[in-house]
């Protein structure tokens, strides 16, 4: 197979592949660990068909799992405008005295509107939408975050074509969520239950936890013709040192470093750039082919949407064509799509 180029740099159609509607995973499996896992060999070029709660036995001692203990906050609200028109708001995070939040539709809102949530609520516009995202003023009595938990819904993608349902509170978060501020899950997370960390301690492995507050330019997708000229809107993490020194050692020792979802994987990568080496603080960086990667050498993940950063991230690990090819064969053998999904796990 050609991958597709121009001028030598891969475009966004190489990242395409067909998907049947039905394979797209609506609602999560009956349980977390229920999920299917396609292991993929790197360096083999082939494939197996497995269970997620088999993901323990392809791990053993020294080997490192780093996970995202980001939790998604309840984000997506709904209101009116002045005008009496309706709107829905995305709260990304506080900046300055207010918030930073996504609009929709966002056309033709001013300095000073007041908008009237559902739940009661009034908000003000202090500087109106730019490219879809406006800062907000909340009145000074009212915690956000509270609020948000209290009145907010859950943010599911689009893509599921409905409204998030009583269920989603639970399982559109992971079992090790702790600090607030995802508007979307790490979804490789999610297929994660108490009895899977027990078993992989069974098997010697370590696991250990960062930061990254999953912001909605992840999953935009990407509208250039060359991937080269796509920009991912930046996303805050924290790698806790005892975190950095279990990674860098396991790798340093030749075994593996699991980056459980590609949130992690930004992370450690993030932290790992020669030119701007940090353990804190907001990264865009957009992981493509070609990427050296200097941390992860083993990567458990979901199947992404067409023409994706995510998918991106995935081709530059494993090879555009191999992960094609195996996205090629879980439509064959019906895998279940997206964040609901079942899992990969590449060697």
């Amino acid at each position: 197979m050609i991958t597709p180029r121009i001028h030598g740099t891969l475009v966004t159609d190489a990242l395409a592949y067909h998907l049947p509607p039905e394979l797209v995973a609506r609602y999560p499996a009956g349980e977390r660990d229920q999920s299917r896992l396609l292991v993929l060999d790197r360096q083999r070029g082939t494939w197996q068909h497995q269970a997620f709660g088999d993901l323990p036995n392809w791990l053993g001692p020294g080997d490192a799992l780093v996970v995202n203990r980001t939790r998604v906050r309840q984000a997506r609200t709904f209101g009116r405008r002045s005008s009496g028109g309706r709107i829905e708001l995305l709260w990304l995070h506080p900046e300055g005295s207010g918030w930073k939040a996504m609009a929709k539709p966002a056309g033709r809102l001013r300095r000073g509107e007041r908008l009237a949530l559902d739940a009661g609520l009034c908000v003000t516009v202090t500087k109106p939408a730019d490219h879809g995202l406006l800062q907000v003023e909340v009145p000074e009595d009212v915690n956000m975050e509270e609020w948000l938990e209290l009145h907010g819904h859950v943010p599911l993608p689009p893509y599921l074509g409905r409204e998030d349902e009583p269920l989603d509170r639970e399982r559109y978060q992971t079992v090790f969520a702790r600090e607030a501020g995802a508007v979307a899950a790490p979804t490789a997370g999610l297929h994660f239950t108490p009895r899977t960390f027990e078993a992989l301690r069974a098997r010697g492995v370590t696991t250990a936890e960062l930061l990254l507050h999953v912001g909605p330019g992840t999953f935009r997708p990407i509208m250039t013709d060359r991937l080269s000229d796509h920009r991912v809107d930046p996303e805050w993490y924290r790698i806790p040192e005892p975190t950095w020194s279990l990674a860098s050692t396991a790798r340093s020792h030749g075994h593996r470093v699991v980056a459980v979802g590609t949130t992690v994987a930004r992370a450690l990568e993030s932290a790992a750039l020669p030119e701007a080496p940090a353990l804190e603080g907001w990264t865009d960086l957009f992981i493509s082919p070609p990427f050296a990667f200097r941390k992860v050498n083993t990567l458990l993940t979901n199947f992404h949407l067409p023409r994706s950063s995510l998918l991106a991230l995935v081709a530059a690990f494993a090879g555009l064509d191999l992960v094609l090819a195996a996205y090629r064969a879980a439509v064959e053998e019906k895998y279940r799509f997206y964040s609901y999904g079942d899992a990969m796990l590449i060697l």
